[in-house]
């Protein structure tokens, strides 16, 4: 949201100014390129900011709800809540009807701005949530328009902004889990601000300052995307466009004609690129496969990145010859993945964070030679493991101010000190660099007090050709002697080309003999002992995160 020296509202107007007539959101429509310049994206924000407080006759801190897929003018309805001085919800549109009144019965908007197509969903909405008295369409309006549209509102553009303290919240963002007690993490002023010094430094190393062109994939929603991919990217000028679909088709054509030079990803996006880029391989004659196997070899040796991308120009140009490379983060990366974009030349930057932490703690952008590690912590954290725990703590001024309504939440995850207790098992080098090793929540404790972190155990199975998904949990016996003691249980999705030629009888008795010969790679208590095979694929979150609550069901059944 682009905030800087605690002044949200000087800072839009001087971004406005500085980069006036650079594009600073776009996507593609049927009718061709939908595009506003940075002092289009102001007019539209400052339209909508007068028509919340005089139309509207908003009070200051009261909630917007935004229910829409990221498009160019989700930006203007960040920037006009800002403006009018409300709080900001954006919703994650993949929840039902009923995870969502239960988030909006939570923090009770009183507006909620919709995409055309989830206006049915909308309206269903407003009958459930009495709170909500108006819903305003995004998109450019047609005349069979039930509700008006952002763009239809009178042209109003000045106005006496409502000036917030730093401290005051900005954001209610709810994370997953929302069918108990929704979860929404506030996120205040200062900690965008501390945000925006912490990732400015890591993306001016990493691009050495060059105003950039970048391909946005996540969810608006998704902190991550809100903090970085939007609010920093635009505090630098840098050009934001919008993919309708994560198709690789949709994307590719994107990256080629606005010549797109930096991302920012979720692993699993990585991973479904390496593998079209494999699958495409592997329908290639004989010695095209030989060449570029032999290349790949000597391109690990190689430091230098554009003598990389000369080598495997092929791909660069299905790129746009433009992309230099991605900051991954949400979820670990597959060092492998990492590796092979890496060796043929796109750089990859592991990133570490949390919803709580505004979300980015950590970029690893000095030490290219070891991707596993996510990087030091940005300016103004601090970090440490606990002694007995292994579990990192950090605090600093990104940290959240807390649950939404949920005081006792908060006092479980942020102690007396300030420290936030992340969840993450890790380990702390001498240089400061972060290594997140486990989760103490998916920690599968075993009858005789051993620990597994199933994340260990996934990154020995997913070495298998033959496994497009795997997903290790721990799962409770009913039965025997070990009766409600957890054992180790791994789920595998075969992949396609494997499904298609054999019989399920033998796909399944492949797989389960797969997973047995690479456990001997880990200690015997490690090793799976329930093994199911599933041809559906593994349930995500919208950032493709396993939801492994889920998955243990699958299991159980």
């Amino acid at each position: 949201m682009g905030l800087r020296k605690n002044n949200a509202l000087k800072f839009l107007e001087d971004r406005t100014s500085d980069y006036a007539e650079r594009v600073a959101v776009g996507m593609k429509t049927a009718l061709g390129w939908n595009e506003f310049t940075y002092s289009g994206l102001g007019m539209l924000s400052r339209k909508l900011g007068h028509y919340l407080i005089n139309g509207l006759m908003l009070q200051k801190g009261e909630r917007l709800a935004i229910l829409s897929e990221s498009m160019p003018e989700y930006g203007a309805c960040v920037f006009g809540s800002v403006l009018a001085g409300l709080i900001t919800v954006p919703l994650d549109i993949k929840l039902t009807e009923f995870e969502l009144q239960s988030i909006l019965s939570d923090c009770e908007p009183t507006v909620m701005l919709v995409s055309k197509s989830l206006v049915d969903k909308a309206k269903k909405l407003q009958q459930m949530v009495p709170s909500i008295k108006t819903i305003l369409l995004i998109n450019e309006p047609c005349c069979t328009d039930e509700y008006t549209s952002i763009h239809m509102l009178p042209e109003n553009y000045n106005c006496k902004w409502r000036h917030r303290s730093s401290k005051s919240t900005a954001l209610i963002i709810y994370t997953s889990g929302t069918t108990g007690a929704p979860k929404g993490v506030e996120i205040s002023f200062q900690n965008m601000f501390a945000q925006l010094e912490g990732v400015e430094d890591a993306l001016e190393s990493i691009l050495g300052g060059k105003k950039v062109t970048v391909l946005s994939i996540l969810p608006m929603n998704h902190l991550f995307e809100m903090t970085v991919g939007f609010s920093i990217f635009l505090s630098m000028g840098f050009s934001v466009y919008y993919a309708k679909s994560l198709k690789p088709k949709d994307i590719l054509g994107i990256m080629r004609e606005k010549r797109v030079e930096f991302m920012i990803v979720v692993p699993a996006f990585l991973k479904l690129l390496k593998s079209g880029i494999e699958s495409e391989l592997s329908a290639s004659p004989k010695l095209v496969r030989l060449i570029f196997n032999t290349m790949f070899n000597v391109a690990k040796f190689i430091p230098f990145y554009c003598v990389k991308k000369l080598m495997f120009k092929k791909i660069h140009d299905k790129f746009g010859g433009h992309f230099m490379g991605c900051i991954s983060g949400g979820a670990p990366l597959d060092v492998e993945v990492g590796r092979f974009f890496e060796t043929i030349g796109i750089k990859v930057f592991q990133g570490y964070g949390l919803s709580e932490t505004s979300p980015v703690v950590s970029v690893n952008y000095d030490k290219r030679n070891d991707i596993a590690s996510v990087g030091r912590p940005l300016k103004g954290f601090e970090a440490k493991v606990d002694s007995e725990t292994g579990e990192l703590l950090l605090r600093g001024k990104s940290v959240m101010k807390g649950y939404h309504n949920q005081p006792e939440m908060t006092a479980e995850v942020i102690d007396s000190e300030g420290w936030l207790h992340t969840g993450d098992i890790a380990k702390i080098t001498k240089d400061g660099h972060i290594y997140i090793t486990g989760r103490i929540k998916n920690m599968i404790v075993l009858n005789g007090g051993k620990k597994v972190f199933p994340e260990e155990v996934e990154a020995v199975l997913d070495k298998s050709p033959y496994f497009a998904e795997t997903c290790v949990l721990g799962v409770k016996r009913s039965f025997g002697a070990k009766d409600g003691t957890e054992e180790v249980a791994a789920v595998i999705v075969p992949k396609d080309d494997i499904v298609s030629k054999y019989d399920w009888e033998t796909v399944e008795k492949l797989v389960r003999d797969e997973v047995k010969k690479l456990s001997l790679q880990l200690t015997s208590y490690k090793r799976p002992i329930n093994i199911t095979v599933t041809r559906e694929p593994l349930p995500r979150t919208t950032t493709r995160k396993v939801k492994r609550k889920e998955v243990k069901e699958l299991v159980k059944a």
